[in-house]
């Protein structure tokens, strides 16, 4: 199964659900939301995608706590 098969296997199981998505990536850089909007059709489902790649965008953007940050690491 390839990127593009699981994208749009994703996109069309949060439409038949009637699910709205959102990503937050990190070293992904945003490789995960471009294979979703590639896909005709994706703005009925997909609704945003976050690039945190700092811990200050992972904190402010997330509320991803900077405790969890020390005791878990960025990735």
């Amino acid at each position: 199964m390839t990127n593009s098969d699981l994208a749009n296997a994703l996109l069309q199981a949060c439409q038949k659900r009637g699910i709205m998505l959102a990503t937050a990536e990190s070293c992904t850089g945003g490789m995960i939301i471009a294979a979703l909007t590639d896909i005709a059709g994706s703005s009925a489902v997909v609704d945003r995608g976050f690039i945190t790649y700092s811990n200050e965008a992972k904190m402010d953007m997330l509320g991803v706590s900077a405790a969890t940050l020390d005791a878990h690491g960025a990735v």
